[in-house]
């Protein structure tokens, strides 16, 4: 494990120098030291991986055996090293770890070079710094200024405790001794740019494309728990880890644990490809995909500007109960990728089956497509689509990395439904889970298509013309065009009806040998219009004495207390005789 190095040229030009050290054969992995210190701290989990991996161990520049960085250098300067080491190691790809520093260089590379990081895993890295901790590094940047070496007093005890426990001397003791060995040029120059990064990759991290672990020590002073718990919400596909009783320094003062926590996330990370699977044909995986019928959403945000965003998705679904989580895949090609994972809140809106168009709209490439769509504002900003089936209004839960595209996870703030029936999607065409009511009454002479309605709490009943009261029905059987049928009719009464599914297929005898009735739930956008035609009867006052017909009064009453029991079944049979097949009890 003899040191060696690489030169190449910086993005300034300049001549550079990376070193490092390696060991073992197998899967890349690359480890990369926090400020003051060399790669050789890295030693307890170089010795770990060896056996099934090839570690890499670096001495960022100004450390070690690595030139200096420019004094005006970034973070893509150090990224730079490793990029260059991978390329002059003949490494496609490679596991990038970092501690500290080292963990915002490796993020640097990760977010810069998808294509060569496999993974990312930052050690007790820092993020989003509060005020106080702000200040607080800005004081010791000043000190720093004011010393010809740096004092290592204050930077053990902040690592390891003060006074140092005595069963973390040894480690503390290792710790002094490299630091005592710093350029303080090269140190001046990290630490300064160790100290104003923080914040660096806060508006970046929701588009790193690989997967990520951000691990630090409960007792952390200055790379919290917080911290890394908050980058493992924003990041895609991103993990968080604690380890109980741990400081800053936590891969010396117990190295196996940390080695145990790397080996198990890259063996996750790097899983073994399978000699025998297939490749698959894109195009045969998507119309196999295809044969799934989906609901049709159009999911919604607000962008940095306040304006709506939109776009038709079918990949959603519920994650969980409790707490309340959905999801909805977006790929990383799209336009408004970006614009969904960093939005705070986002909306579903699950479109009903007359809303074919809208789902068209926002699959295309229209400019403003909330001008051409009705849209209000949902409890937390998110465009909500009027007469939808259901939406749900949802804060950004968790954004997670998957192949080419991104799952954006949301916890469920307010929801809202309405017995709508939903467009559905399947085979690249949309499709309706009604049945088409009027061509029913087309097949045949002696069948009758009705609807019970429900509105507030009532139904439907219209006037016989002979003092009693019927369901809407279709007068028409044998007609053959829409005004002919049930919708036609109930659209010259005045009602704005939604229908849904088959209630009861029936024999009327009463109506004569072979008459058939076909009945349908549904109900009432509105309350119908002031027609002496047409009254509202509340379920549990039926006026069943103006009620016609037997079988009609029967199937009512079945209708009324399977409504009650939120149980329904489909009724086959005759006035005398039948079955009920059972339907599924609604949500």
């Amino acid at each position: 494990m003899s040191e060696q190095h690489v030169d190449y040229v910086d993005r300034d030009g300049n001549s550079a120098r990376i070193a490092y050290a390696r060991a073992g054969r197998g899967v890349p992995v690359v480890l990369i030291h926090g400020v003051g210190l060399q790669g050789a701290v890295w030693q307890p989990q170089m010795e770990a991986l060896r056996p099934d991996h090839h570690v890499i161990a670096v001495d960022m520049p100004g450390h070690g055996g690595s030139s200096l960085p420019p004094a005006h250098a970034g973070l893509a300067h150090y990224a730079d090293a490793i990029l260059a080491l991978l390329d002059a190691l003949g490494i496609a790809r490679a596991h990038v770890v970092g501690h500290s520093m080292g963990a915002l260089v490796a993020t640097e590379f990760a977010l810069a070079h998808p294509d060569r990081a496999a993974s990312l895993v930052a050690l007790n890295t820092v993020f989003c710094r509060t005020p106080e901790q702000r200040a607080a590094i800005e004081a010791r940047v000043a000190a720093l200024d004011s010393l010809a070496r740096p004092d290592w007093s204050g930077t053990v005890g902040r690592w390891f405790g003060e006074p140092v426990p005595a069963s973390l001397r040894d480690a503390a003791a290792r710790t002094l001794a490299l630091l005592s060995e710093i350029n303080p040029v090269g140190y001046g120059r990290t630490y300064r740019l160790f100290a104003r990064s923080d914040a660096a990759h806060h508006d970046r991290l929701p588009r790193l494309a690989v997967p990520a672990l951000f691990a630090t020590g409960e007792h952390d002073p200055n790379s919290t728990p917080a911290m890394s718990e908050a980058m493992a919400r924003i990041a895609p596909g991103g993990r968080s880890v604690v380890l109980p009783g741990e400081r800053h320094m936590m891969a010396l003062t117990d190295p196996d644990r940390v080695s145990r926590v790397l080996r198990e996330f890259i063996g996750q990370a790097h899983p073994a490809e399978s000699p025998a699977a297939a490749p698959i044909d894109p195009r045969a995986f998507r119309r196999a995909l295809g044969s799934f019928l989906t609901g049709v959403t159009v999911v919604a945000a607000l962008q940095g500007d306040g304006s709506p965003r939109g776009f038709t998705a079918n990949s959603f679904t519920s994650v969980s109960l409790d707490p309340p989580l959905v999801l909805v895949c977006i790929a990383k090609t799209a336009a408004s990728c970006d614009v969904f994972a960093a939005a705070p809140h986002f909306s579903v809106n699950i479109l009903a089956e007359h809303q074919a168009s809208i789902s068209t709209l926002f699959a295309s490439k229209a400019a403003d497509k909330f001008a051409q769509a009705a849209w209000r504002p949902g409890p937390a900003g998110s465009p909500i689509i009027d007469d939808v089936a259901a939406w749900f209004e949802c804060r950004r839960h968790q954004v997670v990395n998957a192949g080419d595209h991104v799952i954006l996870i949301g916890k469920v703030i307010g929801f809202m439904e309405r017995p709508a029936n939903p467009l559905g999607y399947c085979r690249g065409a949309h499709v309706t889970f009604g049945l088409q009511i009027d061509a029913l009454a087309a097949s045949g002479g002696r069948t009758l298509v009705g609807a019970i309605l429900e509105h507030g709490g009532a139904i439907v009943l219209v006037e016989d013309g002979h003092g009693g009261l019927d369901l809407p029905k279709s007068p028409a059987p044998g007609g053959i065009t829409e005004a002919d049928g049930l919708i036609g009719y109930l659209r010259r009464l005045g009602l704005q009806a939604e229908l849904g599914f088959l209630f009861s297929v029936f024999e009327d005898p009463e109506r004569g040998a072979g008459a058939m009735s076909v009945i349908y739930r549904g109900f009432l956008r509105d309350a119908p219009p002031g027609d002496a035609a047409v009254i509202l009867a509340k379920l549990d006052a039926i006026p069943w004495e103006r009620v016609r017909g037997g079988a009609l009064t029967a199937m009512l009453r079945r209708y009324i207390a399977e409504r009650l029991q939120d149980g329904f079944g489909i009724y086959v049979g005759d006035a005398e005789r039948g079955t009920v097949q059972s339907l599924a009890r609604s949500a």
